[in-house]
């Protein structure tokens, strides 16, 4: 069964910092260099200061950006910029964001979970791949600190409505704190300190999978950071170290929004570009070009609506950077024989997944980007259609890979399988961000 316990939260003091807007930030791994300098800008009391400290010249094992976000903490706590929870609390939060000419919303529970090991028979399931170097930088980064800065997003299947309506029923006043960050998403937070209402929600996710969304480097640094801590201590088992701080939502939630990654390639060899589309024809048709409109704008909001309505007929993918300025449609052939590439148990599990077979059958084996040094030389992931289709017209990629979001019940059903799919997957928006409330895991005796 899963454990899910409320917790004495570090958080901001208002008296101090009546103004959380010019402090919070998303999570680390989807904040550029020049967002980060923005960050860093905007307040001294910014949390980018823990989440993702810049590094210095001259930086060595005693001072570096880990060392200082310790410091930073410790000197806020001691100021009373932070403050902990006097009660144990769970944290209800409301996502209020536009999102394609309307306002969606979308509740969800900031709690402690007990860590357990990753694998399909768990109550706690993956499903992307993980890199090295990120979980290496979260790992230190916590040694440092000994706090979960930012929040995992965890995904649970409820009995349709169960959560939002238990999550709503305690949002009837007004929240206890809020911000907004700079894409215009809203966040409203209620602290719950209610006994009753703190058992009915432990009773509500008991018997209850949670499936990481995003945060997998942060929960796999979790795991190594509690087996670290347990050693030669008087365990118990409740340390606050065995848990590790989610912000869990409903998979039925309206309000849950799945964007897609774009992939753009660079460095590739001109003689397997040329010959690109030969080399898929057993497995894809490439008879579709896509014309652009008088402004871009106006061209990938056409493109993006055909990928929407050619997917729901079957998978496809969108190749530009080889006709000029049309964008090429890759349809999956119906007899194409993807056993010579997928294996016969995985096969009917990634037919579902378009990021799957362009990662296996476009990336890998066509243009031979097979490993993660080569992902890293190679390809560069964005959200926004526009910016890739701009970095190809430019020169600095020489082709961009435009394709539907990954359904959420499939990200579920890879996740119950055991399978992990390709990195950036799956890109859930909005993430809760960093800087709302952060988990402490030293010791609270």
């Amino acid at each position: 069964m899963c454990d899910i316990r409320p917790f004495h939260g570090l958080r901001y003091n208002l008296q101090q910092v009546p103004d959380l807007s010019s402090i919070i930030t998303p999570p680390y791994d989807v904040i550029s260099s020049t967002e980060r300098l923005s960050y860093y800008r905007k307040s001294p009391h910014s949390i980018i200061r823990l989440e993702y400290g810049e590094e210095q010249p001259g930086d060595s094992a005693d001072n570096n950006k880990y060392t200082r976000a310790a410091a930073t903490l410790d000197v806020w706590m001691k100021e009373v910029i932070l403050i902990r929870e006097e009660k144990p609390a769970l944290y209800v939060i409301e996502h209020k964001f536009p999102y394609q000419n309307t306002v969606k919303s979308r509740l969800g529970l900031i709690a402690r979970v007990r860590l357990e090991e990753l694998n399909n028979q768990g109550n706690i399931r993956p499903h992307e791949k993980t890199t090295r170097e990120p979980a290496v930088d979260r790992l230190n980064l916590l040694r440092a600190c000994r706090a979960n800065i930012s929040p995992i997003m965890g995904l649970v299947r409820t009995r349709k409505g169960e959560m939002v309506k238990l999550l709503r029923g305690l949002t009837k006043g007004e929240p206890n704190f809020s911000a907004t960050d700079s894409y215009g998403v809203n966040y409203r937070v209620w602290v719950v300190t209610d006994r009753a209402a703190l058992e009915k929600l432990s009773q509500l996710f008991a018997d209850e999978v949670i499936y990481i969304a995003d945060g997998h480097h942060r929960y796999e640094t979790a795991l190594r950071y509690r087996d670290e801590q347990r050693t030669g201590c008087k365990y118990t088992g409740d340390e606050p170290f065995n848990f590790v701080m989610m912000s869990l939502m409903d998979s039925h939630d309206p309000g849950l929004v799945m964007m897609p990654t774009h992939r753009l390639a660079k460095g590739l060899e001109p003689a397997k570009l040329a010959q690109l589309e030969q080399t898929l024809s057993p497995y894809f048709g490439a008879d579709s070009l896509l014309p652009s409109l008088p402004t871009l704008s106006e061209t990938i909001q056409s493109w993006l609506h055909t990928l929407e309505t050619e997917g729901k007929q079957g998978n496809v993918l969108g190749l530009y950077g080889l006709h000029e300025k049309k964008l090429c449609l890759l349809r999956l052939k119906r007899n194409a024989d993807l056993q010579k590439v997928i294996s016969s148990e995985e096969l009917s599990l990634w037919k579902k997944l378009d990021v799957a077979l362009l990662q296996q059958i476009v990336l890998r084996d066509a243009l031979g980007i097979d490993t993660l040094e080569k992902e890293a030389k190679h390809l560069e992931f964005t959200q926004d259609a526009l910016e890739a289709v701009s970095k190809v017209d430019s020169g600095a990629y020489q082709m961009a890979f435009l394709i539907n979001p990954t359904r959420v019940s499939t990200v579920l059903e890879a996740a119950d399988y055991g399978t992990r799919l390709p990195q950036k997957s799956t890109y859930f928006y909005p993430k809760t961000p960093a800087g709302l409330v952060i988990n402490p895991v030293w010791n609270d005796n």
